[in-house]
């Protein structure tokens, strides 16, 4: 089964890291701001839409830096009942080229408002047998706070905004769902 796969950036794997100096006798070594800045690594947007199985694990690795404290997540899950009715699944459609600029957007206003380092929004599309994972939006950050409060802007904003559909499949029929919070859905 092949999957869509969107990335935003460049996704580098290496990363430079601080080799310590050989030891020399009766010598200091005081790092230099070279040597600091070296350790530093670019920050980066992973997207991903795909019809496989979402991994939290595979997700959270992609957000991991040695310069941060805190990798918060967001998994939304397929539950097995909606207002009473049992759901079997749930299946969703996305239009990728305006779904993938929203995301975009989404990880640079997050980038404006928090100090972030690596954001991962990954989004499955087709059908989603309950238990398994919808999405997972990923950040890591140095503090906590940061990446806490940006996990909860990008589930928030991305159900607002991002152009995917979601149909509810229950035992005896089916129901497309608009969110919400979706800015193109009457609220009448």
């Amino acid at each position: 089964m092949s999957s869509l796969e969107i990335s935003s950036s460049s996704f580098n794997r290496e990363t430079k890291l601080l080799l310590s100096p050989p030891l020399v006798e009766d010598s200091a070594f005081e790092p230099s701001r070279k040597d600091i800045d070296e350790v530093e690594e670019k920050s980066k947007d992973v997207i991903n839409f795909t019809a496989e199985k979402l991994s939290v694990d595979e997700v959270s690795q992609l957000v991991m830096s040695p310069l941060c404290g805190a990798v918060s997540l967001f998994v939304g899950t397929t539950r097995n009942n909606f207002e009473g009715k049992k759901v079997i699944s749930l299946e969703y459609e996305a239009y990728l080229p305006m779904a993938k600029n929203e995301v975009k957007k989404i990880c640079s206003d997050i980038r404006q408002k928090w100090p972030v380092k690596h954001i991962a929004v990954f989004h499955r599309l087709g059908l989603v047998p309950v238990s398994e994972a919808s999405i997972i939006i990923a950040v890591s950050s140095a503090h906590r706070a940061a990446s806490l409060e940006a996990v909860s802007y990008a589930i928030d904003t991305l159900k607002a905004k991002v152009p995917i559909w979601k149909k509810e499949i229950y035992e005896e029929s089916s129901s497309w769902k608009g969110n919400k919070e979706c800015f193109w859905v009457s609220n009448n």
